[in-house]
Formats: C-alpha cells, sequence, structure tokens
C-alpha cells in the first residue's frame, strides 16, 4: 500500500492547468473521487466536465466537499485562496502539483526528462517509442499528444512512469527518478536562479537523486550537462557532434523529412525519418531513443515511431493556412529555442519569407535575457514583437520596467550595424498584433506564431 492509496475524495485547484488537469484524470482511473476548480472555464476544464469531474469556476470554500480528504493545487494558485484556506482550516491535506508528482514517483519506476528545452517533446517521443516497444507506460507530459486518449496524459498498466520534470523553482528534487534525460541545461527562470552556477548545482543534487544502479542519459554536445556535472550513477551519452554512445550521423532534409542513420556504440541501426523541422527535434529524438534502447525497445519500434510522429501541441505545430501563408504555432519562449526554431523553418522552408511573432514570456526573463533575445531574432525577415506577457505572481516591479518596446529598439540598433533592412514592429497587445500579421503576411510566407503565453490563440484565429 502506497500513501496515496490513502486518500480516496480529491479536490484540485487550477484544473485547467495541462498538469494538473491530467492528475485529476489519473485519479479518476484510480478510482477517487475527484472535483476541481479554476478561475475561468476552458477547453480543458470542459473536457474534465465531460469525463465526469465537476469543475467549479471562481474560488469558494464550499467548492471543497465534505469528505473531501485531500487538496491538490497548482503552483500559481497562492496561500491565501479561498479553498485553500478551507483545506487549511479543516486539517486537510494539501499538496502542490510537484509535491503530488514526487509521491507519484516514490510508488512506480520512474523515467524523468529534463532541462532548459526540448522536455516536452521528448518526454512525448519517449512514450510513444515505449507504448511501440509494449512497455506500456503511464506518461504525464506538458502539452498534448495527439495520439493519447487524454492528450497530456497516458495511461498504461506497467510500473513505468514518464514525467515531464521542469527546473522551474527546483520541483523536480521533489521527484524519486529511477532513470534520467537531461536535454541540456542554459540560463532560465532567474526569477529564482540566481545564475548559471546555481542552475548547475540545482541539477547537480537533482542527478545525484538517482542510485548507484540508476541511469542518466546525457547530450554530449551540451556543455554544462555533458562536462560540468558529477553523475553518481550510470551514464550513456547521445549527440551529434562529440563523441556519444548514440550518434545521429549523415543528417539531412529531404523533400520536408528530415532523414539520418542512428550509430549506437559502433553499431549503424539504419535509416530514421523524422517529419517535424530541426536538428533540435533530431537532439530530442535521440535523447529518447537512447533510453529506448537501454529499456529493450527494438530499433525498429523507434524507426516506427519517429515515421510516425507529426509533433505535439504547440510545438512547431501546423495549425494550417491564411492567404496562401502556412501558420505554425510555437511555445518556445527561450532564447535559443526561438533561434532553433527559425533555423528549423527556414530549412524546411526553404526560400519562403519568415515571420516571426513572438510573445515574450515573464518580464524577469526578458530583463535577464535581453541580449540574448535580441540576437536570437537574427533568422526572422520580419518581426512582430507584442508586448510582454505578464506571469500573474511571479513578477517583480523592477522587472516590470523592461518591454518589448525595448526589444525593438534593441533589434533595429543590432540590423543597423549589421546593414539589415527589415520589417520590426512593437505590438501593444493581441488584437494588434493580429491586425499587423493580417496587414503583412503574404502568400507562400511562413508565419511563426511564437510564445508560452496566451498568444497561441492568435494562429487559431488566422486560421
Amino acid at each position: 500500500m502506497t500513501l496515496l492509496d490513502s486518500w480516496n475524495n480529491v479536490h484540485v485547484i487550477g484544473a485547467g492547468g495541462i498538469g494538473v488537469s491530467a492528475v485529476a484524470r489519473l485519479l479518476q482511473y484510480r478510482g477517487k473521487t475527484v472535483t476541481g476548480s479554476d478561475g475561468a472555464e476552458s477547453d480543458t476544464t470542459r473536457e474534465l466536465v465531460a469525463a465526469g469531474i465537476s469543475v467549479a469556476i471562481g474560488a469558494r470554500a464550499e467548492n471543497i466537499s465534505e469528505v473531501c480528504d485531500l487538496v491538490i493545487y497548482s503552483t500559481a494558485v497562492p496561500p491565501n485562496n479561498a479553498e485553500r484556506l478551507a483545506a487549511k482550516a479543516r486539517g486537510i491535506t494539501e499538496m502542490s502539483y510537484p509535491e503530488f508528482l514526487g509521491e507519484l514517483t516514490k510508488s512506480m519506476r520512474t523515467v524523468a526528462v529534463s532541462g532548459t528545452n526540448g522536455k516536452s517533446t521528448t518526454t512525448a517521443m519517449l512514450a510513444l517509442m515505449l507504448q511501440q516497444g509494449e512497455k506500456d507506460p503511464t506518461v504525464i507530459v506538458g502539452s498534448k499528444v495527439p495520439t493519447f486518449p487524454e492528450k497530456n496524459l497516458r495511461i498504461g498498466t506497467s510500473d513505468l512512469f514518464v514525467l515531464e520534470a521542469c527546473e522551474h523553482q527546483a520541483h523536480f528534487l521533489l521527484y524519486s527518478p529511477a532513470m534520467i534525460v537531461l536535454t541540456n541545461i542554459e540560463e532560465d527562470h532567474l526569477d529564482y536562479y540566481r545564475d548559471l552556477a546555481h542552475i548547475r548545482e540545482t541539477f547537480q543534487t537533482y542527478i545525484e537523486k538517482l542510485s548507484a544502479d540508476g541511469l542518466l542519459v546525457v547530450n554530449a554536445d551540451d556543455q554544462v550537462s555533458a562536462h560540468e556535472l558529477a553523475p553518481t550513477s550510470r551514464v550513456v551519452t547521445y549527440g551529434m557532434k562529440n563523441a556519444a554512445d548514440v550518434m545521429a550521423k549523415d543528417v539531412r532534409v529531404v523533400s520536408g523529412v528530415q532523414r539520418f542513420h542512428i550509430v549506437r556504440r559502433g553499431e549503424d541501426l539504419g535509416e530514421f525519418a523524422l517529419h517535424v523541422p530541426g536538428q533540435f527535434n533530431v537532439m530530442n529524438a535521440l535523447a529518447a531513443a537512447t533510453l529506448a534502447f537501454e529499456l529493450g525497445v527494438s530499433a525498429e519500434a523507434v524507426r516506427k515511431t519517429l515515421a510516425d510522429f507529426t509533433g505535439i501541441w504547440r510545438r512547431f505545430e501546423r495549425v494550417g493556412e491564411r492567404d496562401g501563408a502556412s501558420i505554425i504555432s510555437d511555445y518556445g519562449h527561450h532564447p535559443t529555442a526561438i533561434a532553433g526554431t527559425l533555423a528549423a523553418a527556414h530549412e524546411f522552408y526553404e526560400g519562403r519569407r519568415v515571420v516571426l511573432a513572438f510573445q515574450p514570456h515573464h518580464h524577469n526573463r526578458t530583463k535577464n535575457l535581453f541580449d540574448e533575445f535580441v540576437a536570437s531574432f537574427d533568422g526572422a525577415d520580419v518581426l512582430l514583437l507584442a508586448e510582454v506577457y505578464d506571469v500573474a505572481g511571479r513578477e517583480e516591479a523592477s522587472d516590470e520596467q523592461v518591454s518589448s518596446r525595448d526589444l525593438v529598439a534593441a533589434v533595429k540598433e543590432r540590423d543597423r550595424a549589421r546593414d539589415v533592412v527589415r520589417d520590426v514592429r512593437f505590438a501593444a497587445d493581441l488584437p494588434a498584433l493580429q491586425q499587423m500579421l493580417e496587414e503583412v503576411i503574404a502568400p507562400n510566407d511562413v508565419v511563426l506564431v511564437t510564445g508560452a503565453g496566451d498568444i497561441y490563440t492568435i494562429a487559431e484565429n488566422l486560421v
């Protein structure tokens, strides 16, 4: 019997969140009575209701039933939330979303996928490889996978649990993984971390949670994770440039398909095809394949998974067309991700004009990575920047002084220095951004609607 078996009536606060909603569905599947609440109705809350989970809109003490014995809340929900206060007053056990996942990882053989970039796609690819290889994992991913019945959740019958484990506020230190896939380590979440050294120290603590017979899968091409950590478990490496246990060779794009060979410990496993663009996605595929191979998944199962993989929600997601232009929605909100997405667009859509509409996410990130953001936009032929998305509960007054207007000014100054002439504009809000896009879009353009905030709604509106 695990600790989770002691609770039967669970209320989730922030039920519309991508992670919390997955937990609600998982608990329902395990026979628990689940209720929820959120500040606003959404597609996700409506899906929960359709699945038989009662979701209240708005925080009220009476939303928590008399028999409730556990409250799980999104980390975005403050302590003074009416339902959290009611739970505390009644002595009901409270857990944040990552704290609950921590309990779950203790009862299952957990594979945690971590790193600054690529977590969601790598998690999805790995889950599908394990499914194809008949390993039947349970999976929670921070996006939506088209072939998962619950999109952000897959419920399996084995003891394998694949989890997207984020370093934000060191939440991943709450988990007890048996295996870790580490994509890369860069500066991010600097509202919590002091600097890259602090991030590296936290990742070191994280990988030390692995037992001596645990497994760490590491990107050999990433300086920090491959060369500045001291693993205490077994290590398997993957990469494209530096020598590694699993490598991609002869990577090329042929008719809109990435083709490459995977060489594992000197053995050429043959050619693999990937229908999503970007070298970063080849690396994501390698990361997933490396772990899958270690768990006994065959090369043929990996090959079929990658050939069938069409991407996930908001990760270079082809939404549709507008006036002959291709509209793509992407979650990228870190400079490295933006630069990689722009490069992928030019590679997959050679010769076509690339329009980037970007909404920076979090004033603190924008301020601390300002110069990196300015340089990351170089690959855009047209650049439209919406005002910074305000992240509730995570903004400081000093951070809010930075604006996308500042980014536009710095980009124009950089363009003058490079003798580059292009259309660079500031949009005060999303309606203004959409109007600008409707003005500038031309037939055959590739339009990247990018950011971790609510900018994805523009992509949907355009098509």
